[in-house]
């Protein structure tokens, strides 16, 4: 059974979620390099120290969602088959893209994929946090087969299952014209395709 939240957690989730809401919306109307952390800070008043404190960087404000993506992976590679464990994620990512589309609409999804995609620095962080999400897959599934990092099966499998993230990342791009319901289907649908691929084992 969860525990339930505490004030403090409460006020502190609210903080990091109005830090990154507030750095988006400045990001998409300046452009990611006119607007630094300061400034961010300064529009939710609070110190620049602050946001560090919930963000490691100023590109994590944006791509906010990799440490949580990180960890259900992990935990769900403990006891669920890898691809299935891949698919869960990445089908909860698919429901929070269409979430926000309702919120915010489609078009301000759309302009916020096109910021990721042209800006240098959001486009190294992407590589990066891909290639901490493969190395954490790693770990979980060594530890599961019970070896250790090292091991080829469990690094190969890792880097197999983690690349459904470009599948994801790259046929969003390619069904981003249908909408948010339907090209959440579409990019489902290229997903499950790639993962029966590796399953019939190429």
């Amino acid at each position: 059974m969860l525990k339930p939240e505490t004030l403090r957690e409460r006020r502190k989730r609210e903080l990091r979620q109005q830090l990154s809401d507030t750095a988006t919306r400045m990001f998409l109307e300046r452009g990611f390099d006119a607007v630094r952390v300061a400034d961010v800070a300064r529009a939710c008043g609070v110190t620049e120290k602050t946001v560090f404190n919930h963000f490691g960087s100023k590109e994590a404000l944006l791509a906010d969602r990799w440490d949580a993506q990180v960890q259900v992976l992990s935990a769900r590679l403990a006891d669920t088959p890898p691809l299935d464990a891949a698919l869960a994620v990445l089908g909860a990512e698919l429901d929070f893209l269409v979430a926000a589309a309702r919120r915010h609409g489609w078009a301000e999804v759309r302009r916020f994929g096109e910021l990721v995609r042209t800006t240098p620095a959001l486009v190294a962080h992407h590589r990066e946090a891909h290639d901490r999400l493969t190395e954490a897959a790693v770990e979980a599934l060594a530890a599961r087969r019970g070896t250790t990092p090292d091991d080829p099966i469990a690094r190969i499998t890792a880097a197999a299952v983690t690349e459904l993230w470009n599948v994801y990342a790259v046929s969003l791009r390619r069904h981003q014209e249908k909408g948010a319901a339907r090209a959440a289907r579409a990019v489902r649908a290229d997903l499950a395709s790639a993962a029966d691929a590796l399953r019939r084992g190429l």
